[in-house]
């Protein structure tokens, strides 16, 4: 019999979660245990693991540039990101590391935003009380991939969390797990291009205080 083909080795992810109060989410839990159930995906509970915003960098970064896959996993509150996960991006995704002169740490990666909104999508419309639909508040979401080299992939979203019957989570649920195991096998990435080159000029960033130390 003649030997097979290689196996490709596992596409590595690394999902990034967090919320403020797991015990008052009807969706995030949920899907925070789906992905702990796929073999090839590291967890991070933000929450859990930094209770003090006292966040490792440096472990972050290793966790972050060994992925092939960064997913975002959270609420959206005041039509953004928690306040813990902004901080893993202001001290993660550092400027000659992650981005600018040198960075290219996480070039060629793909970033996954996958969000649950209070609001039911109605709301997210020039009618509705948020006014805007909800894809006029991605563009930080997209920009900071793209700065970083990044893929934004199509966000995996669920509108009117609070009111969503357990029929409809459930199969959200079942959405997000099978996309997590399948990936990247999904079609809709064949249309996807690559992530534009940026160029950050040092002439952008301040000049480092000769009185600092190395």
């Amino acid at each position: 019999m003649p030997d097979s083909e290689p196996r490709a080795a596992a596409p590595r992810v690394y999902l990034i979660a967090a919320h403020p109060d797991w015990s008052e989410s009807r969706v995030n839990r949920l899907l925070l245990e789906a992905a702990r159930q796929v073999p090839h995906v590291k967890v991070r509970d933000l929450y859990g693991a930094y209770p003090d915003y006292d966040i490792d960098a440096s472990r972050e970064q290793s966790l972050a540039q060994a992925a092939d896959l960064l997913v975002l996993l959270h609420p959206i509150q005041w039509y953004a990101m928690p306040a813990l996960m902004k901080l893993w991006c202001d001290e993660v995704l550092a400027y000659g590391w992650a981005y600018g002169p040198g960075g290219t740490a996480l070039t060629g990666k793909d970033v996954w935003l996958v969000a649950s909104t209070g609001g039911p999508e109605a709301s997210y419309h020039p009618q509705g009380y948020n006014r805007y639909f909800f894809d006029a508040f991605l563009p930080p979401y997209e920009q900071t991939a793209t700065l970083c080299g990044m893929r934004f992939l199509p966000p995996l979203l669920l509108h009117g969390a609070h009111r969503a019957s357990h029929a409809d989570i459930e199969a959200h649920v079942g959405v997000f797990q099978q996309r997590l195991a399948s990936y990247p096998d999904w079609p809709e990435l064949e249309d996807l291009g690559a992530c534009p080159v940026v160029d950050v000029p040092t002439t952008d960033r301040p000049l480092p205080d000769p009185h600092t130390e190395a």
